[in-house]
């Protein structure tokens, strides 16, 4: 169950960073890491949510067996780890390991609730986009272990090709004589997730990236490009393929119910569609560049106050970096491994694959604090625009203003 050299490597230069940092009495210190790395009755406390518990207390085993450290899974309500983790880790009352999505990494980072991991060698096991989510700064934050991006997800019974172009995949969904040429799940706050590689494609990101591919602060969705995608789901609004009453679960039923040959849409909806012969593939341009989604990768984060940090290291180098680990992960939530043997094997799967082909040229969501002023306008602004309550030029340049001005700017 162990992993390769390189990971003991790694953990060995861990723990001379750990002692370095200890409290220069090096007696005292060499004995502490002497007796964790043995197992010295220590206990690794680990935030989980339902969907992943299996998959961690099974590698909990083996390090247990292994390692002699006890480990205790916490079953938590996902929705509600990241604000406990932000408000219990500085009391000490906090996890040494949680789950979570690296896009809570700004938050974060910004309340000093975390602490940085040593990939080492290990970070070319694993895909390039899971681990340039997790960084910031130069630092890994997370043990990667998912991918998830949306896609589109296509009937073959009703649709044998994958359109190419959004007017393609228009006039093939009229083609196959359904109620819904595609199914967007919208709502009347919009969804700018979902929407979000259809503004790429029109040139419209939500920030701009740095030459490593972390993000700044500074707006790209706005100008001329980001006006032409407004414009355009003004159009679309009209014309009625996209509409603000299709919520999550409507487009889920409809699609479900064979009324639709297209959804866009991710692996969390797969098993709904277990009666249906599906293909998995790039989402269509509206705006002639590529429609890149958003990447969102869940891992596991360390906390800044873990008085366990070296067997918790240890737990995650070692044992939830292994294939056996990842693919459990897989297997209990069907989102892309973010180890790459892991997901070569799960891609025998040709649904996973297209996700997979899919997530290779999507972006990591932005995990910087002002992304949260962007969520506040950007959906709303889009359902304005889809219903005709607001003029789409008009409408996009007061979003941006706003979201400026919220941010600071």
């Amino acid at each position: 169950m162990r992993r390769s050299i390189s990971a003991v490597a790694v953990m060995a230069g861990l723990a001379l960073t750990l002692t370095a940092c200890s409290s220069g009495d090096d007696t005292s210190s060499d004995d502490s890491s002497t007796a964790a790395a043995a197992g010295d009755g220590s206990t690794l406390t680990i935030w989980v949510d339902e969907t992943r518990q299996a998959a961690v207390e099974a590698a909990a085993e083996d390090f247990t067996a292994e390692t002699g450290t006890a480990v205790e899974t916490v079953l938590k309500n996902y929705d509600d780890i990241r604000t406990d983790f932000i408000s219990q880790v500085p009391t000490g009352k906090g996890p040494d390991i949680t789950v979570g999505a690296h896009d809570w990494l700004g938050e974060l980072t910004k309340n000093g609730v975390v602490a940085p991991i040593e990939l080492g060698d290990l970070a070319d096991d694993f895909e390039p986009v899971s681990v340039e989510a997790f960084t910031q700064d130069g630092q890994v934050y997370g043990l990667p272990y998912a991918v998830e991006n949306i896609g589109l997800i296509r009937n073959t019974a009703l649709a044998a090709d994958a359109p190419t172009t959004w007017d393609d995949m228009i006039a093939a969904g009229q083609a196959a004589g359904t109620q819904y040429p595609v199914l967007i799940q919208t709502g009347e706050e919009g969804d700018p997730y979902t929407y979000y590689p259809l503004q790429t494609s029109f040139g419209a990101p939500v920030f701009e990236q740095n030459e490593d591919g972390s993000y700044n602060s500074t707006l790209a969705l706005g100008g001329a490009n980001g006006e032409a995608f407004a414009a355009w789901l003004a159009a679309q609004g009209a014309a009625g393929t996209l509409d603000t009453a299709i919520t999550y679960d409507i487009a889920l039923e409809a699609f479900k119910n064979g009324e639709s040959p297209f959804i866009i849409g991710g692996p969390w909806m797969l098993e709904n569609f277990s009666d249906l012969d599906l293909a998995v593939s790039a989402i269509p341009s509206a705006g002639g560049q590529e429609a890149q989604p958003f990447a969102g990768v869940q891992g596991f984060y360390v906390s800044a106050q873990s008085e366990n940090a070296l067997l918790a290291n240890d737990f995650l180098l070692n044992y939830m970096s292994t294939e056996d680990a990842q693919l459990a992960l897989y297997e209990a939530g069907n989102r892309v491994p973010a180890l790459t043997a892991a997901a070569d094997t799960a891609s025998q799967d040709p649904v996973t694959a297209g996700f997979r082909e899919v997530g290779a040229d999507a972006v990591p969501m932005p995990s910087i604090p002002e992304m949260a002023s962007v969520w506040t306008f950007w959906g709303v602004t889009e359902a304005a625009i889809l219903t005709g309550a607001q003029e789409p030029t008009a409408a996009w340049q007061k979003m941006v203003s706003d979201i400026q001005g919220a941010i600071g700017g």
